[in-house]
């Protein structure tokens, strides 16, 4: 026999050797949810040890973050006023924009991402304006712009437009461009599926709609090459980073849109809390699973992960450390006791 793949599975050195698929902390992006208030983590119900803070304790959750190794987090807002034409996302002591400012005071080297839409702030939920009960494309994109000026202005290293609205990403590039940030790029939500794994980050922002789906601008999950038209249109008009959105089940389309644009996936709320809700029922080992589904998401070529579950990872990509059914071990050697499984992590 002349063909033997088992040659290459023989032993640890030679497989990890062939390895085909690394990963590295720095393609980690941790999304936080900020809120108004002071003094407040405020544990989100439908996402277990995940948390809401006010920019006072988001400190020490950036803090724990970056020990850890993260680098990058998007801050998505959560204001106590809504209004019909979401004045709180554009404003310029709004939520987002002073958890900016602290963060940017309290940890300069961070990057900061900022998710852009309107769905947080508007008092219907949905991520436009209204006419009558539809969402008006065209004019929610100048407000999406205002908004991603003030977050650049604020310290935002990044916007990332979620709305999928048509034409947005040109009005952001245009309106950044004429404010001197030509060099701040845009990750645009370029395929964002209209996906019932959205349901707990709704419970977490507040941000369901008050009437109807998102249907008409989200799209069908139904479609691949639809995905494909949308990213090949946000290129065009001056996007930098391509997301696909969510990641678990879209994973074809990753394969397809990476081909040619760097590609973030992420793993949303409803992938994170199913391998909760799996883990407490003792179904699934939780921390297996984590290593699964993120190595699932860079072998079909995403470049960056955005997961609830980023800071685990994050310190196991960092420290090159994995653990084992009764300890942390690193280079062979016992550590500690515990029981973290993640050997999946380990990259050259």
């Amino acid at each position: 026999m002349i063909t033997r793949p088992r040659r290459l599975r023989q032993n640890p050195v030679l497989r990890k050797m062939v390895r085909e698929t690394r990963m590295d902390a720095s393609s980690l992006i941790y999304p936080m949810f900020v809120r108004e208030g002071s003094g407040i983590k405020e544990e989100i119900p439908a996402m277990e040890g995940q948390y809401r803070y006010t920019t006072n304790t988001m400190l020490y959750a950036l803090e724990d973050l970056e020990k850890a190794g993260v680098r990058s987090v998007m801050f998505f807002g959560i204001p106590d006023v809504k209004d019909e034409i979401g004045s709180g996302a554009y404003a310029e002591d709004g939520i987002v924009q002073r958890a900016l400012r602290e963060a940017r005071a309290h940890f300069p080297e961070m990057y900061l991402i900022t998710d852009v839409c309107m769905c947080e702030y508007t008092s219907h939920g949905h991520c436009g304006l209204l006419k009558g009960h539809d969402v008006d494309n065209d004019s929610t994109l100048e407000l999406l712009a205002k908004t991603a000026v003030s977050h650049v202005q604020a310290g935002a290293d990044m916007v990332a437009p979620s709305d999928m609205m048509d034409g947005r990403v040109l009005a952001i590039r245009n309106a950044l461009d004429d404010h001197g940030y030509e060099n701040t790029p845009i990750m645009s939500y370029a395929v964002k599926y209209a996906s019932s794994f959205y349901a707990p980050f709704r419970d977490a922002a507040g941000s369901a709609p008050s009437f109807g789906d998102r249907k008409s601008y989200q799209m069908d999950f139904h479609n691949r090459k639809e995905a494909l038209k949308e990213a090949q249109l946000d290129v065009s008009e001056g996007a930098d980073i391509i997301m696909v959105k969510p990641a678990m089940t879209y994973l074809d389309i990753v394969r397809e849109v990476a081909d040619t644009v760097n590609v973030p996936a992420y793993s949303v709320s409803g992938e994170y809390a199913m391998v909760k809700a799996g883990a407490k029922l003792g179904c699934v080992d939780e921390e297996k699973i984590v290593c699964e589904m993120a190595t699932g998401v860079y072998r079909a070529g995403a470049c960056v992960y955005l997961t609830y579950f980023c800071e685990g990872n994050c310190r196991v990509y960092r420290e090159g450390v994995y653990w084992v059914k009764g300890g942390l071990y690193q280079k062979n050697h016992l550590v500690r006791g515990g029981s973290f499984c993640v050997a999946v992590f380990i990259s050259a």
